[in-house]
C-alpha cells in the first residue's frame, strides 16, 4: 500500500493550486499523478486540511450484535448447516451475508454447527 504524501509536499501542491495553476499542471510539477493533486485538493475544498485520510482500520463483523441470535440458533438446533442458519437468518430480518461469514462469526464466537458424529455415519453407511 502506498504511503501518503508529506505534509510539506501537500501544502505546496496546494499552494499551487490556490495561486492559478490546475491540479493537473500541478502534480506534473511536483512528480505526483494527477488523481492525487485532484483528490487533494477537492479534500482542502472540503475539509480545509491537507492532512491526510486515515489508512486501513479495522472493520466491525457483518453480524456483530447479532450474536446471542446465534447461540440460540446452534443451541436449539443440534446439527443445524450454515445454510440453515442463514435461512433463519433471512426470516429474523437480518442480513448474514455469505456462509463464509456465518461460519467464521461461529468460530469467533466458538460454536459449532456440525452434524453430530452418528447422524454423519449413517449417512455415510447409506450411501454404500
Amino acid at each position: 500500500m502506498a504511503a501518503p504524501l508529506s505534509q510539506d509536499l501537500r501544502q505546496r501542491l496546494v499552494g499551487a493550486v490556490e495561486q492559478g495553476s490546475s491540479a493537473r499542471q500541478a502534480a506534473a510539477r511536483f512528480a505526483v499523478s494527477a488523481s492525487a493533486a485532484i483528490k487533494l485538493v477537492r479534500r482542502v475544498r472540503e475539509t480545509g486540511s491537507t492532512e491526510p485520510g486515515k489508512i486501513g482500520g479495522h472493520r466491525k463483523p457483518l453480524l456483530a450484535g447479532h450474536e446471542e441470535v446465534l447461540r440460540e440458533l446452534t443451541a436449539t438446533r443440534k446439527g443445524i448447516t450454515l445454510a440453515e442458519i442463514r435461512d433463519a437468518l433471512l426470516e429474523r430480518g437480518i442480513q448474514p451475508g455469505s456462509l463464509t461469514t456465518i461460519w467464521w462469526t461461529l468460530r469467533r464466537l466458538g460454536l459449532t454447527h456440525k452434524k453430530s458424529a452418528a447422524r454423519g455415519r449413517a449417512r455415510a453407511a447409506g450411501r454404500r
